[in-house]
């Protein structure tokens, strides 16, 4: 038997072609035979996956703005955040003069309203029977986070940071969930 190596050059790239060839052949019957056995049939009802709805990023930024505009009307300086239902932001405004710590604790208190479906204040009160709700990761337990719903579930939180009180805050949450309608 002879080695690869002593066929010409002509000989091996003739060869090599051809494996390549049926190579290329064998994948596709394969790959399209697992294309077809995997396709459902017409009558069978999947439940494996969920729908749900979100904000669009326009409709994030218009509650937002309408929360900055409140707080602006009443000459407070806050940061306002708009999270997903995974608490994810969606949009951040900061507010001329708002503070530092204004930024991360809006978007904390916009997670924990989304996380819990409920405004922070109503949560803050919680507190007195489960103290240790205080220690899960990402969440802030003071007013000024306000849940957004739709069909009574919760697809995005608003979170106000900045303005001298828990209550100022959660109304200018308020605010941008009131113009969503």
């Amino acid at each position: 038997m002879k080695k690869i190596s002593q066929y010409s050059r002509r000989a091996r790239i003739a060869t090599g072609v051809a494996l390549a060839a049926v190579a290329a052949g064998t994948f596709g019957t394969v790959s399209a035979s697992a294309a077809t056995a995997a396709k459902p049939a017409a009558n069978v009802q999947t439940t494996a996956t969920t729908t749900s709805t979100h904000l669009t990023i326009g409709a994030a930024t218009k509650a937002a703005q309408a929360a900055l505009d409140a707080a602006t009307k009443e000459n407070q300086h806050v940061t306002v955040a708009v999270v997903d239902r995974n608490g994810n932001t969606v949009v951040t405004l900061r507010g001329d003069g708002a503070g530092p710590q204004s930024y991360v604790s809006a978007e904390k208190k916009a997670y924990t309203a989304v996380s819990w479906n409920a405004p922070t204040s109503e949560l803050a009160k919680r507190l007195e029977q489960t103290p240790n709700l205080k220690d899960i990761p990402g969440t802030l337990f003071l007013a000024g986070g306000a849940p957004v719903t739709a069909k009574n579930a919760p697809i995005a939180g608003i979170g106000v940071a900045g303005a001298p009180s828990g209550d100022l805050d959660e109304k200018f949450a308020q605010a941008g969930v009131a113009a969503l309608g």
